[in-house]
C-alpha cells in the first residue's frame, strides 16, 4: 500500500512540474512603442511603466518612428531635455523592474562598407553610449520599413555592434533586431527563402534576437505550426512583435478588443505589442496581452478582455464593453486582425432582415424589438460615458463615440420608417446625412451598426417601402 501511495504521489508531482512548465511565462514580455504617428507623452510613458509592473510586464521597447533621433536623425545625439526626459524614463524603468529597451532604427540612409560604413558604425557606437551611461542596458537595432535591403550589410553591422559596445561591457544584454523582411510571407518567394532573408540570417551572430510580425505585417492570428515554420527558415527561435492594438495603419479606427490568436504550445522567447497612439485605450489590449504572455496555453481571450474592461472602468466596464465591442476588428486591403465588430448587434440584424423576408409581421415585429433594445441599450451606454468620464480620458475617442451615436440615432430613425412611420423620413435623411459626413473621419461598426444603415437606406428604396 505505501509503494502504491509513493507512486501516486510521484505521479502527482510529475503531473504538477508538466503543468508547471507549461503554465511559465514568455520570459521577455512587453510593448513596443513602435507606432507611426505622435508618439507619446512623457506622462503616457512614465504611467505605461508602472502599468507594466501592475500587469507582469517586464520589458518596454522606446522606438516611435516619428522621434527623428531615433530613426531619420538617429546619428545625432538627443538634445539635452529629452536626455533628461530619456533619464527619467529609465529610473522609473529601474523602479518598476521593467527593461527599458533603447532602439535605433538608422536604415533610411545608414551605410555598410568602406570608409561611410565605419564612420556610421562609431556614430552608433557613440549613440548607444551616450545611453549606456544614462543607465540603459537594453539595445535594439531595427531595420523594418526601409528600401535598403543589404542583408549581409545589416548582419555584419549587428555583429560589430555586438562584438564592439555589447560584449565590452560584462552589463549588457545581447541585442534585439527586426529585419527588412520582417513578416514570413515576404521572407518567400514562390517557396523559397528570398537572398535579403538567407543572407541576414545565416550571417548574424545568433545571440542577437530576431523580433517579426507573424505570417504579415498584421496577421489574424499565428499558429503554433506557422511559427514552428518560422523559427526553421530563420535557423533561430524568433521573438514576436505583434501589431495589435497599433493602429496607425488605420487611424480613424480604434483597436479595442482582446489579445487573441496566438501560439499555445510554442515557447516563445519574447513578445511585443505594438500600441495605439492613444495610450490610454490600449491598456485595454495590453492587459489582455498581459495574460496570455503569463500563460499562454490556458488564456482565454473574451475572458481576458472583460476583465481588462473591468479593470480600466469599473461601474462603467458595461458601457465601455458595448462600445469597445463595435471597434475591435482592424481591416484594409493587407492586413486583418481583432474579433468581428458587434457580433450580437449583427445577428439581430440578420434575423431582422430574415424575418422581412418571411413577410410576417408578427415575426418582423419581434425582430425590430429585439434589435430596437439592442440599439436603445448602446445608446445608453454612449451617453452614461460621455457624461461619466473624465475629460481626459474621453477626449481619446470622442470622434468615434460621436459617430456612434449619429449610427444609432440614424439607425431607430430608419427602422420606424420601415415599419411604417413615413413621418420619420425628414430625421432619417438628416440624420444619414450627419452620418455620411463624418464616415471617413471617424470608422466604427462598419460591419454591424454602420452596415446596418446603408441596408436599411436601400430597402426604403425598395418599390414595396416608397
Amino acid at each position: 500500500m505505501k509503494i502504491l501511495c509513493a507512486m501516486a504521489l510521484a505521479f502527482f508531482l510529475l503531473i504538477g512540474n508538466i503543468s508547471l512548465a507549461a503554465a511559465a511565462p514568455i520570459p521577455l514580455r512587453g510593448i513596443v512603442e513602435g507606432f507611426y504617428g505622435t508618439p507619446w507623452s512623457q506622462a503616457d510613458r512614465l504611467n505605461m511603466l508602472r502599468f507594466c509592473q501592475r500587469e507582469g510586464l517586464n520589458a518596454y521597447i522606446y522606438a516611435p518612428k516619428d522621434d527623428p533621433y531615433h530613426r531619420a536623425k538617429w546619428r545625432e545625439p538627443y538634445p539635452p531635455e529629452k536626455l533628461a526626459e530619456m533619464s527619467r524614463l529609465i529610473e522609473e524603468a529601474k523602479a518598476s523592474q521593467v527593461r527599458f529597451i533603447f532602439a535605433v532604427s538608422p536604415g533610411l540612409d545608414i551605410h555598410f562598407w568602406g570608409a561611410a560604413g565605419d564612420r556610421d558604425k562609431r556614430a552608433m557606437q557613440e549613440k548607444l553610449t551616450a545611453m549606456y551611461e544614462l543607465g540603459v542596458r537594453d539595445f535594439a537595432i531595427f531595420f523594418d520599413d526601409i528600401e535598403n535591403k543589404d542583408g549581409k550589410g545589416q548582419a555584419a553591422f549587428l555583429n560589430w555592434l555586438e562584438e564592439n559596445f555589447v560584449k565590452t561591457h560584462q552589463d549588457i544584454a545581447p541585442l534585439l533586431t527586426v529585419p527588412t523582411e520582417y513578416f514570413r510571407e515576404d521572407m518567400l518567394s514562390d517557396g523559397q527563402t528570398k537572398t535579403y532573408t538567407e543572407d541576414f540570417s545565416t550571417n548574424l551572430n545568433k545571440d542577437i534576437m530576431v523580433l517579426y510580425t507573424g505570417e504579415k505585417v498584421v496577421p489574424d492570428g499565428l499558429t503554433d505550426e506557422d511559427y514552428q515554420k518560422a523559427n526553421k527558415l530563420y535557423h533561430r527561435q524568433l521573438g514576436l512583435w505583434w501589431n495589435y492594438p497599433v493602429s496607425d495603419y488605420l487611424p480613424q479606427k480604434l483597436a479595442l478588443g482582446p489579445i487573441e490568436k496566438l501560439p499555445r504550445q510554442e515557447k516563445l522567447p519574447a513578445i511585443f505589442f505594438n500600441p495605439m497612439q492613444y495610450a490610454g485605450l490600449s491598456k485595454i489590449s495590453l492587459i489582455t496581452g498581459a495574460k496570455y504572455a503569463k500563460n499562454p496555453e490556458r488564456y482565454n481571450a473574451h475572458k481576458a478582455w472583460k476583465q481588462a474592461l473591468k479593470k480600466e472602468y469599473g461601474h462603467l466596464a458595461p458601457d465601455m464593453e458595448r462600445f469597445a465591442d463595435h471597434s475591435q476588428h482592424m481591416k484594409v486591403s493587407w492586413a486583418e486582425i481583432g474579433p468581428e465588430d458587434g457580433q450580437k448587434m449583427r445577428s439581430l440584424a440578420d434575423a431582422y432582415w430574415q424575418a422581412r423576408q418571411s413577410g410576417s409581421k408578427h415575426k418582423i415585429a419581434r425582430a425590430k424589438r429585439k434589435l430596437n433594445k439592442e440599439l436603445l441599450l448602446l445608446d445608453k451606454s454612449l451617453n452614461k460615458l460621455l457624461t461619466k468620464l473624465p475629460p481626459e480620458r474621453l477626449v481619446e475617442f470622442l470622434p468615434q463615440i460621436d459617430q456612434l451615436r449619429r449610427i444609432v440615432k440614424a439607425d431607430l430613425l430608419g427602422l420606424a420608417l420601415l415599419s411604417g412611420q413615413q413621418d420619420k423620413a425628414p430625421a432619417f435623411e438628416e440624420a444619414l446625412a450627419e452620418v455620411k459626413a463624418y464616415d471617413s473621419q471617424a470608422l466604427i461598426s462598419e460591419k454591424c451598426a454602420r452596415a446596418l444603415l446603408t441596408e436599411i437606406d436601400e430597402a426604403r428604396q425598395q418599390p414595396q417601402n416608397k
